[in-house]
């Protein structure tokens, strides 16, 4: 998420002047809402738990259970389970919360706990200890051998419109007509369309967060969460979700869940009775984060800077979390253990990821890893350096204030600026090289995730001018170049527009509701330069995902001549296939005697995307803004 166009994203700037007295003034960091006093009860009573519920035989045998009820902090608790200890409770600032601590050790059994809350009366709560899932297909990671297509669910695809209006939410409408509300794209969208993700080569599925989002305004992209427990009803129920991963892995599909550390939404029930005052950060007004990750490392950085950026709110709706409280901090690394182990997902997208607080990331991930050590985590860190895009990811660094990453990859935001640049009409092939060149920084780049849009920046077919030529030479890239290939849904059939503001590059995709007049799903509907771009892209994704010389082999380049740039993908086995790409507005002579290091035995080869023979590798004449991908043969 972009925060120069949060407030586009968002469609306001604060939502509160309308929502009853309890919000009747803008939200700061400092404020807490209004919530009635409560008296100690005669009777304590359980609103929810957190987590939900939970398994044994987990290899942290550590529970801590948030739970929430009107004055429940003045409850003595008490159980008896084979295999579970109770450790403690410990009250909160605010007396509707306790928390409950409890071993589960290796010996305890799946079943019904009884947790008993002693007041004045009795409460007893059965918690549920379910048995771990050991399908070994399950939790099967995200790597360099796939290709994901990124999409947002409200905007994809309608599959069941009886999710489409859910009376209990603050936005219990559609209207398609506009670029803030919800537009009733589900995940029963996605799974009908999963032949068209084959169709493409897909093997991963990112959509953007598919928790509930339960605010009165700009709900539809996920990124304000009201309950970290809960999908978002209009999508469909949490089993409905599991239901989904299950059934995309058994169509071939690894799901990716995107998720948001470093804030959460305003109308989260943490929020809106907040537990204590230092489970978020709070300022004596409202203050931003400065947006700027460069202080957390700088050398001469001021603390106030580094304070700024990871304390700092992300906006007025967005409350920032803090992390640097343990206790914060166990509920976050349980609420991410709990998505995977309750449907088997295969990786995390972070989003925001350097805004949170730097040990906490370390102890989130080690805890993820340690449990699931196949499971794919890449970061969004949006900065303007190769180096401190690689100080967020596991690198060769030194720790900087006992910080050291162990986040396996990022958005490789480096090379996205490069391939933007690299296609425009004046465009410079040589700063693809560039990103790529600063690649002895990372333990393994080929974990990074490579793309040319998303949902926060303007569409490459419009930043390249709408010029096919040169979005095939993306399509090349992407798909032949080193790390993980990702596409934004719509690209490969010309979806385009600017993002001013971002919901003008967040519209449905033609053909994911009954009543519309296009349908870019079928051959038939997207007849024309669509057609012809999601053939190319097919081609390519296809080829890829056939071929693991362009999944798994190594890479060698050769610094550009002529706004040429050539690279080779290759392996022990003698699989080879070269990329050339022509940057210019006219063809190009290039001399073939300069890549003898890798042609050597190779008397020709195929260009992959027509089929043209290529008799020769001593000369190539490439014809302007074109890519080649070619098959050598010996």
């Amino acid at each position: 998420m972009k925060p120069t166009r949060l407030l586009s994203l968002l469609g306001l700037t604060t939502l509160f002047a309308t929502q009853g007295a309890v919000h009747a003034s803008p939200l700061v960091g400092s404020a807490r809402p209004t919530v009635p006093e409560v008296a100690s009860p005669k009777v304590s009573t359980i609103s929810r738990i957190d987590p939900t519920f939970w398994w044994v035989s987990m290899k942290n045998p550590k529970l801590q259970l948030l739970v929430h009820g009107p004055g429940i902090g003045s409850s003595q608790v008490s159980l008896r389970y084979d295999g579970v200890t109770l450790d403690g409770t410990q009250k909160l600032e605010s007396p509707n919360y306790l928390l409950v601590n409890l071993t589960i050790s290796p010996a305890a059994k799946p079943g019904k706990l009884a947790l008993i809350f002693s007041g004045d009366k009795k409460t007893t709560y059965q918690y549920e200890l379910r048995a771990r899932n050991t399908d070994k297909s399950r939790v099967q990671g995200v790597t360099s051998a796939d290709f994901i297509y990124m999409l947002m669910p409200d905007r994809f695809a309608n599959g069941d419109p009886k999710n489409d209006v859910v009376k209990s939410t603050r936005v219990n409408h559609i209207a398609r007509d506009s670029m803030y509300a919800r537009h009733g794209g589900d995940l029963k969208g996605i799974e009908n369309h999963f032949d068209y993700l084959k169709s493409l080569g897909v093997t991963a599925i990112w959509p953007t967060p598919v928790v509930e989002n339960d605010m009165p305004k700009a709900s539809y992209h996920g990124y304000a969460v009201t309950d970290y427990y809960a999908v978002d009803p209009r999508y469909g129920s949490n089993e409905e979700y599991a239901q989904f991963v299950h059934k995309a892995h058994q169509q071939g599909f690894k799901v990716i869940h995107d998720v948001v550390l470093n804030h959460m939404g305003s109308y989260n029930y943490l929020f809106l009775d907040q537990p204590a005052k230092d489970w978020l950060n709070q300022w004596p007004t409202f203050t931003r984060s400065n947006y700027n990750s460069q202080a957390l490392n700088d050398p001469y950085g001021s603390k106030l800077d580094q304070a700024l950026y990871n304390k700092g709110w992300f906006d007025t709706t967005m409350p920032d979390v803090n992390q640097s409280n343990p206790l914060v901090a166990t509920y976050l690394i349980q609420n991410f253990l709990w998505w995977v182990e309750y449907t088997g997902l295969d990786g995390y997208r972070i989003d925001t990821y350097p805004y949170s607080d730097p040990k906490f990331l370390m102890a989130w991930g080690k805890a993820l890893l340690d449990e699931y050590p196949q499971l794919c985590m890449y970061g969004e860190a949006w900065v303007g350096s190769t180096a401190q895009q690689a100080f967020f990811a596991r690198n060769i660094f030194q720790p900087v204030d006992g910080f050291k990453s162990n986040l396996p990859g990022v958005l490789d935001f480096q090379s996205n600026s490069a391939i933007q640049d690299a296609l425009k009409e004046n465009g410079n092939v040589g700063k693809l090289y560039d990103a790529l060149q600063g690649d002895w920084m990372y333990e393994d780049a080929t974990r990074n995730v490579v793309f040319m849009d998303n949902h926060d920046m303007s569409r490459i077919y419009s930043v390249i001018g709408e010029n096919l030529g040169r979005l095939k030479m993306g399509f090349a890239w992407l798909m032949t170049t080193r790390g993980i290939p990702n596409i934004y849904y719509g690209t490969e059939v010309l979806m385009k527009n600017f993002s001013n503001p971002d919901g003008l590059v967040r519209e449905d995709f033609p053909g994911g509701w009954a009543t519309d007049k296009k349908n870019y799903f079928t051959a038939a509907g997207r007849a024309g330069q669509a057609g012809e771009a999601f053939n190319y892209l097919s081609k390519l994704g296809l080829y890829r995902k056939a071929h693991p010389v362009l999944q798994t082999g190594k890479l060698m380049q050769f610094i550009p001549q002529d706004n040429v740039y050539t690279y080779f993908r290759y392996d022990e086995q003698g699989n080879t296939v070269m990329v050339m790409l022509n940057g210019n507005k006219d063809a190009k002579t290039v001399d073939g005697a300069r890549f003898a290091e890798r042609t050597n035995g190779y008397s020709g080869g195929t260009e992959i995307t027509s089929g043209a023979a290529v008799p020769s590798l001593k000369s190539f004449t490439i014809p302007a803004h074109t890519a080649w991908v070619v098959e050598l043969r010996k």
